[in-house]
């Protein structure tokens, strides 16, 4: 990695525009944090591309068309943003699962490009509207300063990062550009039709990608996914990826649509005929995540049909749900424990029990302020004694959390999770569907950052805390608006049309 005491900066730049993003109040802290931000962002991307692949955007004629079709597709998408800016979370949703392979320097790499445009287009928009006059509410405080408290603690650790080349890469690619994304969705208008659009949305996307994974299934063909095409040669059964890398990032894009067509039909209870079309897309993104074959998104489908069923339904049938959950779990375990028989917790585990005790030792080497952001595989290997950090990442958000950042970052962790589930809680009580909606969200990406990690490296995990943040900055608006009782919540939008 070229030029480290430039990406110090940019990482501490990068820090200050997230402070300045989430947690004053006014006009100018607001627009020269996201304007840090994006200087933050590329000075890292600098960093880690070199100065020599950098330059080949300015001197070759490819390059500066590149660089200009960039330039003019953002200007472009910011006009209708400007002149519907209640959209901007929509498009954000449409563009976020989609990952283009791209050479980083001297490693490929799968970046979320059409959605940094997205986000780039937004951050102009915004600061247009703010700029001729507009005062969008900031993101409240319950949700801005454990956030800011995170995003500046993981920034500052790249200065003691083990591993430079990954913390930039998480920075510049993901938890910087997420902070941007955030603000501009916490700072959106909100509309009646917003949570049957991004309902909609989501369930294209499912189906989208289960048809391209059905259809990978029936014809074995995979996508982006060499080593899995290897792995499935030594199988009985055929696992598919859709447009992913990885079949578990895959199972997680069918498992969150399922999630809230289940809200809707279980909290929402419209007509008949929507119970009728929303179980049928069920059934289809279920038979599209089958192929996947990940233990990952099962168990986060399982927990989060447990949690929407406790949530839906009466006292009496809550009571029956938990027994018979208490008896499956039992009958379960029971099955479990007699098959291990005399096989070791790590082939029981698939593995993910070295994963723990190696990450576990990382966390040994500096237990305070942990190994820095991105450096936990890197120090776990290390700590192991092998000279690859390729299959030493924990895949379990928190333990990471924990070797990067130590208990410090933990602490704040957890009081960012506590916080956000506080938010939803509020949010739920004015719009319930839509609460619990985004509950549900919040639930899969959570349990599925248990066994696979990827919390912080998702963007609907920012989006969910982005929408919950813009319900209760404009709770008070919408509560006193004309053709409102000051003293009510507001009215739940419809999650399915009627």
């Amino acid at each position: 990695m070229e030029h480290t005491d430039a990406a110090q900066v940019a990482a501490l730049v990068g820090a200050l525009g997230a402070l300045l993003v989430l947690v004053p109040r006014g006009v100018i802290a607001p627009v020269s944090g996201l304007v840090l931000l994006g200087v933050g962002s590329g000075g890292l991307a600098w960093s880690l591309v070199g100065g020599d692949d950098l330059r080949l955007l300015i001197d070759e004629p490819t390059g500066m068309a590149l660089l200009a079709v960039g330039v003019v597709s953002v200007s472009a998408g910011a006009v209708p943003l400007i002149r519907y800016p209640p959209v901007v979370p929509v498009v954000l949703l449409a563009v976020a699962p989609f990952r283009v392979p791209v050479q980083l320097g001297d490693e490929e790499a799968f970046l979320l490009l059409p959605l940094y445009l997205a986000i780039a287009s937004g951050v102009l928009a915004l600061a247009y509207r703010i700029l001729r006059g507009e005062r969008p509410a900031p993101p409240p405080f319950l949700i801005a300063l454990p956030l800011a408290a995170f995003v500046t603690l993981a920034a500052t650790s790249f200065l003691w990062t083990w591993d430079e080349r990954a913390g930039a890469t998480a920075l510049a690619f993901f938890v910087f550009p997420f902070v941007a994304g955030l603000a501009v969705v916490a700072r959106a208008p909100l509309a009646d039709w917003l949570p049957r659009a991004l309902l909609v949305t989501l369930v294209a996307l499912g189906a989208l990608f289960a048809a391209i994974g059905i259809w990978q299934a029936h014809t074995r063909t995979l996508f982006f996914a060499r080593d899995l095409e290897v792995a499935n040669a030594y199988t009985s059964f055929f696992r598919v990826t859709s447009l992913f890398k990885d079949p578990s990032l895959y199972g997680r894009h069918l498992v969150i649509p399922i999630a809230v067509l289940l809200v809707a039909i279980v909290v929402r209870r419209g007509r008949t005929a929507d119970w009728v079309v929303a179980a049928g897309v069920v059934v289809f993104l279920f038979w599209g995540l089958f192929y996947s074959y990940s233990q990952s998104s099962f168990v986060a489908l399982f927990v989060v049909t447990f949690a929407i069923a406790i949530v839906g339904s009466d006292r009496r049938t809550r009571v029956v749900l938990l027994a018979c959950t208490l008896l499956a779990t039992l009958v379960a375990a029971g099955v479990a424990g007699a098959s291990v028989g005399d096989r070791s917790a790590r082939d029981v585990t698939s593995g993910r029990s070295r994963l723990v005790r190696i990450t576990l030792d990382a966390f040994e080497e500096r237990p305070i302020a942990g190994v820095g952001v991105g450096g936990q595989p890197r120090a776990s290997a290390e700590a192991a004694g092998r000279r690859t950090t390729r299959r030493n990442a924990s895949h379990t958000t928190p333990l990471t959390v924990l070797a990067e950042l130590g208990v410090i970052g933990f602490a704040i962790y957890l009081w960012l999770l506590v916080a956000v589930g506080w938010a939803l809680v509020l949010v739920t009580r004015g719009q319930r569907a839509f609460g619990i909606g985004l509950a549900a969200v919040g639930v899969t990406l959570f349990v599925h950052s248990l066994l696979y990690a990827g919390f912080f490296e998702d963007p609907l995990t920012w989006g969910v805390i982005g929408l919950a943040a813009a319900v209760l900055a404009h709770a008070p608006a919408r509560a006193t608006a004309p053709g409102r009782v000051a003293e009510g919540a507001p009215p739940a939008p419809e999650v399915l049309a009627h």
